[in-house]
């Protein structure tokens, strides 16, 4: 859970796609930013006016944080669903990488990671946001970490595997794979990175998988 929660009012059903709203707001953070973002730009790309954007979000933090959980639920559920269910380790995450790629690099999506890059430009005011947001980030760290320790257990790893460093290796690589996307760099190019890191994975021997998927 985070500090912030959306403001979801109760009463009569909204006039407008809830999801759409969420995305043009998204958009217009994007490419502002948080703090440069106006209410009048949000209202306008939202096609509410100021009334019905309070009444709905209740203010401008609640709102790029309630855009920030529908990209999150959007773009990352499903790819950190495979890295779960998959029970073998370097297909997973190989299938993970591959995907953040995707999604970074996606027209559909803002180029690279809201989660790593949506601070930017976000004052002493608003630090709630920024924690938020470090906590949101926090989660992926966490998440490889889970999938790590269970990848230990399986014998995917070998004993004595710092887990935790791993996890921050490969939170640390998502985070620049979004400045990377940011930066204009193509999906193939992001899916290259992707495949070379998962060299960083040790081996449960000294010998290299005899299937090609991670097991000797």
């Amino acid at each position: 859970m985070t500090a912030i929660t959306s403001h979801r009012s109760k009463g009569r059903p909204r006039t407008f796609d809830r999801a759409q709203a969420l995305h043009s707001a998204l958009e217009v953070f994007w490419k502002r930013g948080y703090e440069p973002a106006t209410m009048g730009e949000l209202c306008s790309a939202m096609g509410i006016n100021p009334p019905s954007l309070y009444a709905a979000f209740g203010n401008k933090a609640s709102l790029f944080m309630e855009a920030v959980e529908h990209y999150e639920t959007t773009y990352w559920a499903a790819p950190w669903r495979l890295l779960d269910e998959e029970p073998n380790l370097r297909v997973a995450l190989g299938r993970f990488m591959t995907e953040a790629a995707a999604v970074l690099t996606s027209l559909d999506a803002p180029c690279g990671c809201m989660v790593v890059l949506g601070t930017a430009n976000v004052s002493p005011e608003a630090q709630d946001v920024h924690d938020a947001l470090r906590a949101l980030r926090e989660v992926s760290r966490t998440n490889f970490r889970k999938r790590f320790e269970r990848a230990l257990d399986a014998g995917d790893l070998p004993l004595g595997t710092d887990v935790a460093t791993l996890a921050s290796t490969f939170n640390t690589l998502l985070q620049g794979l979004s400045v990377q996307a940011r930066d204009g760099a193509a999906r193939a190019e992001l899916e290259r990175i992707a495949e070379a890191s998962l060299a960083l994975l040790p081996y449960a021997d000294s010998g290299a998988p005899a299937d090609g998927r991670g097991r000797p």
